[in-house]
């Protein structure tokens, strides 16, 4: 059974009982902590072992999870010296993770050079990804490459995880970043699906070279044909709503997580 999670770029500026308590309202059991953003939920690299713990704890205490860290690494990054800051950040969330019980830490490639063959940019980025394998591994935690900026694409993305050739490195499918370079899901399941192990979810139109986020099942984009394919295949991860908010902007955080919920949960009864 797909399970339901929401990043904490949904409601920034709640504290973390706050989110707890709407995550319980509306039936989320994962909570996906954004970093790097001053989110007020407060899970950051910076919190001593004790605080890790109280956070865990509290999440735990109510029947939920932290199930992934999202930050924004890149390692496609053709900077050397950027790339490696990159890692050695990465690294640090790997700790995180561990310590928060989270199994997925979630990566983008990024953009890449662009005055050297293809080939070549798909092995520097696993050559990236293979610098922390051993950390991953020894913390039972797993770094996902997200369809996502210069990889929306499914192939380049499983070009890169078959040549990392790691369980510690996998997959995340945001489900609408192919679907808007025109792959079908059934193509990207065929590619990605042995890979993925998280899922993002934002609905949207295509306004010029913007994409404006809106409703669940409102957008151009058809969440429920990856869902199916997802389940049927077994899959029991999250799906998990990636829905962004600046800290102290005008939005209705609660008015996402409920819709998001109903029509995920629409979506999953209607599973033929």
């Amino acid at each position: 059974m797909i399970k339901l999670a929401t990043m904490t770029s949904v409601c920034p500026d709640w504290t973390l009982e706050e989110t707890i308590a709407a995550m319980k309202r509306h039936g989320y059991t994962g909570l996906e902590a954004r970093v790097e953003w001053g989110h007020k939920s407060g899970i950051e690299a910076d919190l001593t072992s004790a605080q890790r713990r109280d956070v865990r704890q509290r999440l735990e205490d109510e029947g939920l999870s932290c199930c992934c860290i999202a930050t924004g690494v890149r390692l496609a990054t053709p900077d050397a010296d950027e790339r490696a800051a990159d890692i050695e950040a990465l690294r640090k969330y790997i700790d995180l993770a561990a310590d928060m019980g989270a199994p997925y830490v979630r990566t983008f490639g990024g953009a890449y050079a662009t005055d050297c063959d293809f080939p070549f940019v798909v092995e520097y980025t696993a050559e990236g990804y293979r610098q922390i394998i051993d950390q991953a591994a020894a913390a039972n935690v797993t770094v996902l490459f997200e369809t996502h900026d210069s990889w929306c694409d499914s192939s380049p993305v499983a070009g890169v995880l078959q040549l990392v050739d790691s369980p510690n490195v996998q997959a995340l499918w945001d489900l609408l970043h192919p679907m808007r370079r025109m792959e079908k899901p059934t193509t990207t399941m065929e590619v990605l699906g042995k890979y993925t192990r998280h899922t993002h979810g934002h609905d949207g139109m295509i306004v010029g070279d913007a994409i404006v986020v809106c409703e669940l099942g409102a957008g151009q984009f058809d969440h429920a044909k990856p869902l199916h394919l997802l389940h049927d295949a077994g899959y029991d991860g999250y799906f998990s709503v990636e829905v962004i908010h600046e800290p102290g902007s005008e939005h209705d955080a609660e008015g996402v997580l409920k819709q998001y919920a109903e029509e995920f949960r629409r979506i999953m009864a209607d599973r033929q």
